[in-house]
């Protein structure tokens, strides 16, 4: 659909053409307002609009532009017809108006034509009447006496102002106000009202009867006189003095008072809104109702306790308690005291741990209480419990004749079972179990240790997408409010000839270079943005002994694997040595003909990827070595041990030849951990049996 404008309607347009062009596009272009006001002045319909606005911006912007400037233009005609028909309806009103005053007027001139001959006949018909004449007051004449009451109210006003007190005054100011109210009724009841002033018509004696023309002519004077007389009296002096309310008399002080200078109290109606007339009647039902239940005597039920405090029918409103100043202060440095002295418990505590001053600690306490511990004793503590003392046995054996001694008898309760049956105490036992408190293991964590939740391929997915898109909303927010440049289109082989259109026709082989310029450099920009975020060598480093180290603070995981031989196979040695440094394991290897043990310490995840290496990795069996009869056999690799501990033995791994059996358990002597080369030890003497 064609739409043409005028120039003077496309300038009126063009703040509204400005806007559309911002909010599609995100700027202000000048040439393309210039575009789109010629296409408008030119009455082009919208295919050629959008063929027009393509040569600026894409198709797609083109065509919503397109729709935009269409919708304004149609808008801008509606109300142009609008406002012309207002004016024509405007103009039509004015002329009915015109013709209607016109009308009136010359209504008017002919009522006063008619009034002045209806005067000039009344004129004659009273000159004529003869009888009684109506005492008929003039306007000149009541403007007289109006005029002699205002003076003689003035008059007495200055003489009561020049009178001395309060009350004299204001006893004269209502004296003149009431002078001055007689004053007025007798101005009205000399005026008599209009239905009493009737024409006098002279009577005919010859004719009885009035001819219809007659009659028609007094009813008309009748009517005249009625119509002058209400306008001198001018609708205040015709009130009676019965029918009016009583007039208003104020003093100085501007009080209501009466005609006797009383003061009169009058009614003051207050007006309110209906939610505060509601809030009142409630305020009173709930006063009743809390009156109504003090008065009401108390009913005991046979249910209820007296104990019981019974609920009032309305809830008292309870008293403002303030805190007493300083309260929270003093609540809030002892919260920051009792942080600070865990943080410090727990850090003693840990470095205690790590350095094993608590333990050595707690065995000083204990040999220092027990310097016998070495000596087995007769009973343990805990039996002491349900057997008996020697006074209690020798209270409840019955009197035999017995020359034993007291240490005798103990021991001969000892040595039997069927003494220790018998020196039971049966009141000691009950049918009750005791459960000992339970105490928390060492090697546990101080906090709980949670399972970290992993994504699915669908949800990492969803969360990448709302990332997405919430990056894309800010991003257009900003090109919006003009805090960023709009970016500029994507342009692909592809869609060249859909974004560009008529520009690529031009001159195709321009366009196509421009494209495949801008593809190099989006390229370009990904390949620095990857590069920018690789990580350096040092970074890889520490990211991969982030992942191997573990913490050890609760607990350390020990292996022992025992190996026929390891002097001659370099290769194994390498691998068993450069494997626990990588992996930051803590140990020893020490080197015995016929047995040679390993002992790493570490994390269970150290642990699992070392053993795989001690046992699989390693192909001990393709190595000969001489056994003890000079025979060649595969060397082999056994796990003796594996447990936990509470801290680290050794340091990091090293290797010790050890000679003889001897001095390979004073090794691991030296570290308190003998027990290991006799377990590897006793192990391998056990095979080669």
């Amino acid at each position: 659909m064609a739409l043409q404008l005028s120039r003077r309607e496309v300038e009126d347009l063009r703040s509204s053409l400005d806007r559309a062009i911002y909010r599609t596009i995100g700027k202000s272009d000048s040439s393309l307002l210039t575009t789109v006001s010629s296409c408008l002045t030119s009455g082009y319909e919208r295919r050629k609009i959008i063929d027009k606005i393509s040569s600026h911006i894409d198709s797609k912007k083109a065509s919503k532009l397109a729709d935009k400037i269409i919708a304004l233009a149609q808008e801008l005609i509606s109300s142009s017809k609008s406002s012309k028909r207002k004016h024509e309806s405007g103009d039509r009103d004015k002329d009915v108006k015109r013709s209607r005053h016109e009308e009136s007027k010359e209504e008017g001139k002919e009522d006063r034509k008619e009034e002045k001959k209806n005067g000039v006949e009344v004129q004659a018909m009273e000159g004529e009447t003869v009888g009684s004449k109506m005492a008929v007051l003039s306007a000149d004449r009541i403007k007289l006496m109006m005029a002699n009451a205002q003076k003689e109210i003035e008059e007495r006003k200055r003489a009561l102002l020049a009178m001395k007190g309060g009350e004299s005054k204001s006893s004269g100011v209502s004296a003149a106000a009431a002078t001055a109210q007689q004053l007025k009724l007798q101005v009205q009841s000399s005026i008599p009202p209009p239905s009493v002033i009737k024409p006098v018509l002279y009577s005919r004696p010859a004719a009885n009867t009035l001819s219809q023309e007659e009659l028609e002519k007094q009813r008309k004077i009748a009517e005249l006189q009625a119509r002058i007389q209400r306008k001198l009296a001018g609708g205040a002096l015709t009130s009676t003095v019965g029918s009016g309310p009583a007039p208003l008399i104020l003093d100085r002080e501007g009080r209501t008072v009466d005609t006797s200078g009383k003061r009169v109290q009058l009614t003051h109606v207050a007006p309110t809104l209906k939610a505060n007339i509601r809030a009142k009647r409630r305020e009173e039902f709930r006063a009743q109702l809390s009156g109504a239940a003090s008065t009401e005597p108390s009913i005991q039920a046979p249910w209820q306790d007296e104990r019981l405090a019974l609920k009032p029918a309305v809830r008292a409103k309870r008293a403002l308690r303030f805190h007493e100043p300083g309260k929270f202060t003093q609540m809030a440095e002892r919260f920051r005291m009792k942080a600070q002295l865990e943080k410090l418990q727990s850090e003693i505590s840990q470095i205690a741990r790590k350095t094993g001053i608590s333990s050595a600690t707690k065995l000083a306490m204990l040999a220092a209480d027990a310097p016998n511990s070495d000596r087995v004793p007769d009973i343990e503590w805990w039996d002491s419990v349900i057997l008996m003392t020697p006074e209690e046995r020798e209270a409840k054996r019955p009197s035999t004749s017995d020359d034993r001694s007291d240490s005798q008898r103990v021991d001969a309760c000892n040595t039997g079972a069927d003494d220790i049956v018998d020196n039971l105490n049966e009141d000691a036992i009950t049918n009750l179990v005791e459960h000992p408190q339970q105490l928390r293991p060492p090697t546990e964590p101080l906090k709980p240790t949670y399972m970290p939740v992993f994504l699915t391929k669908k949800e990492r997915k969803k969360l990448r997408r709302q990332s997405r898109r919430e990056a894309w909303k800010e991003e257009q927010e900003k090109v919006r409010l003009g805090l960023e440049a709009p970016p500029e289109p994507k342009l692909r082989i592809s869609n060249l000839m859909r974004a560009l259109g008529t520009e690529a026709v031009q001159d195709p082989t321009a366009i196509e270079a421009k494209v495949r310029e801008q593809i190099a450099k989006r390229q370009k920009t990904h390949l620095e943005a990857n590069k920018a975020r690789a990580l350096t060598k040092e970074q890889k480093r520490e990211k991969v002994d982030r992942k191997i180290r573990e913490d050890t603070t609760m607990g350390v995981n020990v292996a022992i694997y025992r190996i026929t031989d390891l002097f001659e196979c370099a290769s194994a040695k390498f691998k068993v040595e450069a494997n626990a440094q990588q992996l930051h394991m803590t140990g020893a290897v020490v080197l015995h003909r016929g047995c040679c043990v390993v002992v790493v310490e570490g994390g269970p995840k150290q642990h699992a990827k070392y053993k795989r290496l001690m046992l699989h990795r390693i192909k001990w069996e393709e190595d000969l070595i001489k056994d003890s009869l000079g025979n060649e056999v595969p060397n082999t690799c056994h796990l003796v041990w594996e447990g936990s501990v509470k801290q680290r033995v050794f340091g990091d791994m090293k290797f010790k030849v050890t000679p003889t059996e001897k001095m390979a358990r004073e090794y691991f002597q030296k570290h308190h951990v003998e027990h290991y080369w006799d377990l590897a030890y006793s192990g391998g003497a056990t095979e080669e049996a």
